[in-house]
């Protein structure tokens, strides 16, 4: 993964974190990212991508997560939270990137933005979705590994 994506992924949870918490129009928080400057060696369709994807598609991705977390979606703590939409939100859209890929990405969020231990509950998580939104993929590449 390009390190331009992976800025944008850190980008988009921090936007993300702002708008749960703020509840403040996605055009507003994202014209303060482009105007300070936060989106600084990130690639910028993507996080706007990641960004505006997620609140527009925020009944499938908590209904995604929902299935395998211990509590309301709601509930979660808010960046734990941002970090997980943004994994789901990949998994079920952007089929070109490997599912691993979106979980190490995942991860490395949460071990920079979370507390402590955040990472594996992201992991866990993520892990869960992947097995079934990606069903097909990762049956294929197990099967590929067997032969």
């Amino acid at each position: 993964m390009s390190q331009a994506k992976t800025n944008a992924r850190k980008c988009a949870v921090q936007a993300l974190y702002q708008w749960q918490m703020s509840g403040e129009s996605l055009i507003r928080i994202e014209t303060y990212f482009l105007e300070e400057e936060h989106l600084k060696g990130a690639q910028k369709t993507y996080f706007s991508e990641l960004f505006h994807g997620v609140p527009k598609q925020l009944d499938v991705i908590d209904a995604a997560l929902a299935e395998f977390v211990d509590r309301p979606v709601e509930k979660i703590d808010p960046v734990e939270r941002a970090i997980l939409r943004i994994g789901a939100y990949e998994l079920i859209n952007r089929l070109e990137t490997p599912y691993k890929v979106i979980i190490n990405e995942g991860v490395n969020l949460a071990k920079d933005f979370g507390a402590d231990g955040s990472h594996k509950y992201v992991n866990g998580i993520l892990d869960k979705v992947a097995q079934k939104q990606r069903a097909v993929e990762i049956a294929a590449k197990q099967a590929k590994t067997q032969n």
